[in-house]
């Protein structure tokens, strides 16, 4: 039995998320489908985490088990030719028996893309939240050192049922960078942490944006943080910003 680790980019538009739904299109249902065809087994395939409707990725990882002896390039090439082209593999490698591409996961890195333009293009109104007025991007920057470090973020997540509540919602934020481009058009937003709750990282981006609006002072995040109510924080912003850029993984399974 081989164990292979999938990295994966995608736009995820037109998909329901990551996660295989009934009769929904999802990135993991295309990707189960395409590998049964080729390893002529059934095949299940673990992602390093969910990733929600319309959210892109440029490097989400998965893995699987399979008795199939094609060699690992060979399965990139297979899967690249019969996936739909929204749907690239980047990578394909063995890894050891143990690896798993949700536990082993270290830390992510994902990015959300605000336009402020008053025409946003019609190139990359999928990947982009267009907001057509100006942000007071300072006192965003402002506001950034009250998400670092290891919090409660109760406030700041989604969960799907009430049995979620009862749920550990302490996370660690490693780094959170704003970076304001092309002549102040598009603001990005850029979160490095340790794991994320449902929504987390919209949640965060959406209170942001109500600082840049000034409708909320950054001093005022901490009484937020304090409240552990999810109608306290920003809401949240539409999937089409977000991309997940990276998974970190420990020596052995990188």
């Amino acid at each position: 039995m081989r164990n292979l680790k999938l990295t994966l980019a995608y736009d995820g538009t037109d998909y329901y998320g990551w996660a295989v739904q009934p009769n929904l299109p999802t990135i993991q249902g295309a990707v189960v489908e395409v590998l049964e065809k080729i390893t002529q087994e059934r095949v299940r395939l673990y992602g390093c985490g969910r990733t929600d409707a319309g959210v892109h990725a440029l490097g989400q990882v998965a893995h699987f088990k399979t008795r199939a002896e094609i060699p690992a390039e060979n399965v990139r090439r297979a899967l690249n030719s019969l996936l739909p082209a929204a749907i690239r593999v980047t990578e394909v490698k063995e890894v050891p028996q143990d690896f798993h591409a949700r536990w082993h996961a270290e830390a992510k890195t994902y990015r959300y893309r605000l336009l402020c333009a008053e025409i946003c293009p019609p190139f990359v109104w999928r990947y982009v939240y267009h907001y057509p007025y100006p942000l007071n991007t300072d006192a965003m920057r402002e506001a950034l050192p009250c998400f670092i470090g290891e919090h409660d973020f109760t406030s700041f997540s989604s969960w799907a049922s009430e049995r979620d509540e009862e749920k550990n919602k302490v996370r660690t934020v490693l780094s959170l960078e704003l970076a304001v481009c092309d002549s102040d058009q598009e603001v990005t937003v850029t979160i490095h942490g340790r794991a994320f709750l449902r929504h987390m990282v919209r949640k965060m981006v959406g209170t942001l944006l109500e600082v840049g609006k000034e409708r909320l002072k950054p001093e005022a995040i901490a009484a937020i943080f304090a409240a552990r109510d999810r109608t306290r924080s920003g809401p949240t912003v539409p999937g089409s910003g977000l991309c997940l850029v990276s998974v970190d993984y420990p020596e052995p399974y990188r």
